[in-house]
C-alpha cells in the first residue's frame, strides 16, 4: 500500500498542494486525473522522490518512503514519461534491460525476458531487438518505454501522460496493451492524465484532483452515478476521440471474432462503445455478442487487433 498522510508542497511560499489524505491499494490500477496546474504530476514524482514534500509523510509498505535508500526505492519502481526518452544509442533490447541488468540479472535471463514482453506487445524480436530507438514510430518507442519500466518486474509502475502525444488508434492500443499487462503483472500502477475518459477506462479508481486539492475519489462507475460536484460533472463530460467513438458493430468489418457454443461473459449490443467491452474486459476474460443468430466472443485480443487494423488502414490512406 501507498499512503499520503497530510502531504502538502510549497514552492517560494506558495502552497501548490494542499495537506491532503490519499491511500493506493496493492495491485490497484489507480489514476490522478485533473486540469493542468493540479497537483497530478507533484504527486506522482512525490512517490519516486523526484519531489519531496513540504509537510506530511508518504508511506511505501507501511515504512516511510525517505526512509528507504533511494537506489533500493528507484529499483521497485518503473516509470513511463510522455517524453520516451530511450536512450538512442542503444538499440530495444539494451532500453528494455537497463533495469534487469542494474539488478544483476544473468545476461540470458534478461535476453529472455526482452523477447518475452517485445512478443506481448506484438513486436517481433528478431525484428526489433537490435533497432535504434529512431528507426521506430511513436507508438512503438512508447512501448518500448512501457517494457522498459517493467521489465524488472517492479511493485510500483508511475505513468506520467504517456499516451497524450500519441494520434487516438495508437492512444487506444496503448490503453489496452496497459490494461492486459496491469492483469499479467498484478503491479500496482499510478496513472496521470488529463483526460477523463482515458481515466474512466483504465482506473480501478480515479481521484480527482483542482488547484492542488483531492476533490472526489471513486470507482469509474460511482463518479458516473454520483459526482461530488458541478466541477467533476463538467469535467466527465470532457470527451476526446478513442474507443469511445467505436461500437462492438465496427468489430464485424473483419473477420476477428471466435463462434462459442456456449455463452462466455456477459453479452453485449452490437452498439456497446469498444470502451465500455474494455471496461468488463478488465473483470472478464471475454464477452459475448450475437450477431444473425451466431455467439462470437470478444477478448481484449479481438480489440487490439481491431485497433491495429484501424492504424495499418490509416497509414495506408496516408501514403
Amino acid at each position: 500500500m501507498i499512503e499520503f498522510q497530510q502531504v502538502s508542497k510549497e514552492y517560494g511560499g506558495q502552497k501548490v498542494l494542499a495537506e491532503y489524505d490519499l491511500s493506493i491499494q496493492d495491485g490497484e490500477f489507480f489514476v490522478l486525473v485533473g486540469p493542468s496546474g493540479s497537483g497530478k504530476t507533484t504527486t506522482l514524482k512525490m512517490i519516486n522522490r523526484l519531489i519531496e514534500p513540504t509537510d506530511g509523510d508518504i508511506y511505501f509498505d507501511q515504512k516511510r518512503i525517505i526512509d528507504y535508500d533511494l537506489k533500493e526505492l528507484r529499483l521497485r519502481i518503473g516509470y513511463v514519461l510522455q517524453q520516451i526518452a530511450l536512450f538512442p544509442n542503444m538499440t530495444v533490447a539494451e532500453n528494455i534491460e537497463l533495469i534487469p541488468e542494474l539488478k544483476a540479472w544473468k545476461k540470458e535471463v534478461r535476453r529472455e525476458r526482452t523477447k518475452e514482453l517485445l512478443e506481448k506487445v506484438g513486436l517481433p524480436p528478431e525484428e526489433y531487438m537490435y533497432r535504434k530507438p529512431a528507426e521506430l514510430s511513436g507508438g512503438e518507442q512508447q512501448r518500448i518505454g512501457i517494457l522498459r519500466a517493467i521489465a524488472a518486474k517492479p511493485d510500483i509502475i508511475l505513468m506520467d501522460e504517456p499516451f497524450s502525444a500519441l494520434d487516438p488508434i495508437s492512444k487506444s492500443q496503448l490503453q489496452m496493451l496497459i490494461k492486459e499487462l496491469h492483469k499479467e503483472l498484478a503491479s500496482t500502477i499510478i496513472f496521470v492524465t488529463h483526460d477523463m475518459n482515458e481515466a474512466m477506462l483504465l482506473g480501478d479508481r480515479i481521484c480527482i484532483m483542482k488547484d492542488g486539492a483531492i476533490v472526489q475519489v471513486d470507482t469509474p462507475e460511482q463518479i458516473r452515478k454520483c459526482p461530488k460536484n458541478e466541477f467533476v460533472a463538467q469535467f466527465f463530460k470532457d470527451d476526446s476521440p478513442g474507443l469511445e467513438d467505436y461500437r462492438v458493430e465496427d468489430l464485424g468489418q473483419w473477420s476477428l471474432l471466435d463462434k462459442t457454443d456456449r455463452p462466455l461473459g456477459t453479452e453485449v449490443a452490437l452498439t456497446t462503445p469498444l470502451s465500455e467491452v474494455v471496461r468488463l474486459l478488465a473483470k472478464e476474460q471475454s464477452v459475448t455478442v450475437a450477431i444473425e443468430e451466431e455467439v462470437y466472443l470478444i477478448t481484449s485480443q479481438t480489440i487490439i487487433l481491431f485497433l491495429e487494423k484501424q492504424l495499418e488502414a490509416g497509414e495506408t490512406r496516408n501514403d
